[in-house]
């Protein structure tokens, strides 16, 4: 068997109601919170009124948008006097409240730690307590080490990466999510789901990741399935746990090609990053299964990506039914979300560079990489 090591939040909390019983636990962390999330703050008074009861203080930040570099310069600031950091919201608000948790205790310059565009140092310093506590089922990013930011003057999209920027604890209640617009469920549930196929496609798949994806793609598509159709309190249980597993999979072993173009066209289009990889998943599998050599281990996954996508759309070819299904569902192309053809080629060169490209199941060229763009668009 394969060497690996793993690494995850210190502790999960995972179920209905999760959420208002780990108040005192959070309430242990320190006494004062920063806590960073989404565009309405009233979606979080609960958190911030109860934990105010136990005798903290607690500053809400808000979050309204992909994180970039100036949020989070603001953030850093808000948090000043803060003894941990809470993300309470959507992968945004999760990445954000990650990197001002990461930042607050050195005061440091973004710029020196931030991958690519930046120096990409490690932290100098041990970062303040994470907690995480996600509002939609997407991004995996409460058990990621990993935080993703926007930085305009580059027209990139980038991380900031530390193993120790993992969540202390992170609260994955499903009720959180009940009721999600249809849009929102639908980009994110997407994201949840590539984001257990890369992994379990990638290079770098090991026993622990392929025992959650394994499960978790079929999950996946059911409930995605159903809660484009009716709001359901079991699919939402499901889609929390998929977006979980997805988290811990990415974490521990890679993801591919959609990622790997999802970072640079978030860069230079304002576009949801779900509904970007939603966009592109089935036209990168397409490209990535004309390329595997038949009889390899690579090959047979995807077989089983494959056959777990006709069995739950109802088609003989499930990478074509999963495109047809998702427009029908309202996902824009890229174009719709304002990527122009003209940005194709500097993307699909900022992509073969990316990290996530490098644990993709084989090595897709530049041009191969610009065809899946035009395809996408």
């Amino acid at each position: 068997m394969m060497a690996f090591a793993l690494a995850m939040p210190r502790k999960i909390r995972f179920g209905r109601g999760e959420a208002r019983a780990a108040l005192p636990e959070i309430a242990a962390f320190g006494r004062v919170a920063l806590l960073v999330h989404g565009r309405d703050p009233a979606r979080v008074e609960w958190a911030v009124q109860g934990l105010r009861a136990l005798g903290m203080t607690v500053l809400p930040h808000p979050c309204p948008a992909e994180p970039t570099l100036p949020m989070l310069q603001e953030a850093i600031r808000a948090g000043q006097e803060a003894d941990f950091v809470i993300g309470l919201g959507g992968g945004a608000a999760l990445d954000l409240a990650k990197a001002a948790a990461a930042l607050i205790p050195g005061n440091a310059d973004p710029m020196d730690h931030l991958e690519v565009v930046g120096r990409g140092l490690p932290l100098g310093i041990d970062p303040l307590p994470f907690v995480a506590i996600p509002t939609t089922s997407g991004t995996g990013a409460e058990a990621t080490r990993n935080a993703v930011i926007g930085v305009p003057d580059h027209r990139r999209k980038v991380s900031l990466r530390d193993e120790r920027m993992i969540a202390r604890l992170a609260i994955v209640d499903p009720s959180l999510t009940d009721g999600c617009p249809p849009a929102v469920t639908l980009a994110s549930g997407l994201d949840a789901i590539t984001q257990v196929i890369e992994p379990y496609l990638c290079t770098r798949a090991n026993p622990f990741t392929d025992a959650l994806c394994r499960d978790a793609i079929p999950m996946g598509l059911k409930a995605l399935r159903r809660l484009m159709d009716a709001e359901d309190a079991e699919a939402r249980d499901s889609m929390a746990w998929v977006s979980l597993s997805g988290g811990l999979a990415l974490a521990n072993a890679g993801l591919g090609a959609v990622h790997g173009l999802a970072g640079p066209i978030g860069g230079l289009c304002d576009a949801p990053h779900g509904a970007v990889c939603g966009t592109l998943l089935p036209h990168v599998l397409r490209a990535n299964a004309e390329r595997l050599e038949p009889g390899s281990p690579i090959a047979a996954r995807m077989q089983d990506v494959r056959r777990w996508l006709s069995e739950a759309l109802g088609a003989q070819d499930g990478i074509g039914a999963l495109e047809r299904w998702s427009r029908e569902s309202g996902l824009p192309r890229l174009g719709e979300m304002g990527l122009a053809t003209t940005d194709i080629p500097a993307i699909a060169e900022a992509a073969v560079a990316s990290s996530s490209m490098k644990a993709n199941p084989v090595a897709l060229s530049t041009q191969e990489l610009i065809r899946i763009l035009h395809a996408a668009v």
